[in-house]
């Protein structure tokens, strides 16, 4: 019977395939399901924006921030980086966005929307 040989490189190759790529494909969630979710919960909220001393609606704010993250998608890998890089404050003046919905204080972009991002990987680890 004949044995078959593999080249050493090609048994590495497969290794990290397995053991590094296979892995982030098979997660629940990747980086743009995280920032999709954010961005509807944006829309969906009801809450008032405000953006340089500016008043916006939720569905506002969900379209200005769709329109940021399709510019500068290339600088962010993470929801984390998505809300650091692009949610949380004005590129123009540096300015924090604020929130304010119905029945709560005003509050930070920055805030608002990493809690519901912890929401939304508490909800997706439960349902696994």
């Amino acid at each position: 019977m004949k044995q078959l040989i593999r080249p050493a490189w090609l048994s590495r190759v497969l290794a990290l395939v397995v053991f590094t790529v296979l892995p982030l494909s098979l997660s629940a969630n990747t980086a743009g399901d995280e920032i999709e979710y954010l961005l509807e919960t944006v829309g969906d909220s009801g809450c008032m924006f405000i953006r340089n001393g500016s008043h916006h609606t939720s569905e506002e704010a969900e379209d200005h921030l769709r329109t940021k993250y399709r510019t500068g998608k290339n600088y962010v890998n993470s929801a984390e980086g998505f809300i650091d890089k692009l949610a949380s404050r004005s590129s123009l003046s540096g300015r924090p966005y604020k929130i304010r919905c119905e029945g709560e204080r005003e509050q930070n972009a920055e805030v608002w929307l990493t809690e519901r991002l912890q929401e939304f990987r508490s909800e997706n680890v439960t349902q696994q």
